[in-house]
């Protein structure tokens, strides 16, 4: 399991906000968090890149956006309510009656989620979902001008929900998807710098995944560092509670081990090797089939240059883009220790292409 300078780096690092294109303040603690034991470096879109040298072989990019969903300040009224869009994919269900903390000019300003109260609806308008343009934030001012002091158009916020501890080593933060994949790859590193292998191995802190039907920053990361390998690192629906579809979306349980992805864009001799290390080091898993796109980082690396072998690892995750996302800190743990093993199997005569 997890040393308690790790698991102090993980809470810092899911109670940091940081939106998709607000992604400076997470990405900070991430340097700091992986500075200790490899060469840091960050790009103009903001990626933050960790190396380990290791022993001058082939390079493998390890990749977990550090990017979350958040909202956008789009206007103020007279009344000094704040209306906002929402950065990245939201059930807008789930911002009623939220706090939302944004990143003001001056510091934090804290607001709620208002809308009409049910009392006040009429019966058809109490069976519609809230759309996103009916609900404003009320952060306290009384007139556009006190707002405006405190509040730009364009600033960003976050729900304002803290990670909180669950038994049977489980977690919440509003932030799980995917800084636990940005975890993911800073503990891998951690634990291959301790015992490296050939591979030169380059942890990245992607940008702009919520919103990165361009490739966010996964892509212009891989362009840069040209991997012969690369193991994107985000979360998946965890299958393991009321509603949802097996036979559709899989059997992925909290506390079941990480999912590796198969078919489509992923590499048949990186999953090879990850099943492989799942056996040997008695990792439990199970597999995601995967007809067409990944919605992830790694169906944009996998295409960058002249190609990238690239497999895909997930973290169970339950309530999806809510304020409450849960993982369990077990499939986290071996998915550090499978991926740090897997970069341990590259050597120089790794053949990625499959014959």
């Amino acid at each position: 399991m997890f040393p308690t300078a790790s698991l102090d780096f993980l809470k810092r690092l899911l109670d940091t906000p940081g939106p998709s294109g607000f992604e400076a303040a997470p990405a900070r603690v991430w340097r700091d968090g992986v500075s200790s034991f490899s060469s840091v470096s960050v790009d103009v879109l903001g990626n933050s890149l960790a190396t380990v040298e290791g022993g001058g072989g082939p390079t493998v990019m390890l990749a977990g956006h550090i990017d979350e969903i958040g909202v956008i300040v789009t206007y103020i009224d007279d009344a000094g309510l704040v209306y906002i869009a929402g950065i990245g994919g939201w059930d807008t269900q789930v911002l009623v009656g939220q706090r939302i903390r944004f990143a003001g000019p001056g510091g934090d300003v804290l607001g709620v989620v208002g809308k009409k109260p049910v009392h006040l609806m009429k019966p058809e308008e109490r069976e519609k979902a809230s759309k996103m343009t009916e609900l404003w934030v009320d952060i306290g001012a009384t007139t556009r001008d006190e707002a405006a002091a405190l509040l730009h158009i364009g600033d960003p916020g976050v729900i304002d929900a803290r990670l909180i501890e669950l038994p049977n080593n489980r977690i919440v933060s509003r932030s799980i998807d995917d800084r636990i994949g940005a975890f993911v790859i800073a503990e891998a590193l951690r634990r291959y710098s301790e015992n490296p292998g050939e591979a030169r191995v380059v942890a990245v802190a992607t940008t702009q995944e919520e919103i990165g039907f361009h490739g966010g920053g996964a892509l212009p990361a891989a362009a840069r560092l040209i991997p012969a390998m690369a193991i994107a690192v985000d979360v998946t629906f965890a299958s393991d509670h009321p509603g949802v579809e097996k036979k559709e979306h899989g059997d992925h349980r909290l506390g079941g081990g990480p999912v590796l992805a198969r078919g489509s864009v992923i590499s048949p001799v990186v999953f090879g090797m990850m099943k492989e290390s799942c056996t040997a080091l008695s990792i439990p898993y199970s597999v995601h089939a995967v007809a067409r796109d990944t919605a992830t980082d790694a169906d944009f690396i996998h295409l960058a240059r002249e190609g990238v072998a690239t497999g895909l690892v997930s973290i169970p995750n339950r309530y999806m883009h809510s304020p409450n996302e849960m993982v369990s800190l077990d499939d986290v743990d071996h998915a550090a220790t499978l991926i740090a093993d897997v970069c341990r199997r590259v050597t120089r005569a790794t053949d990625f292409t499959v014959r």
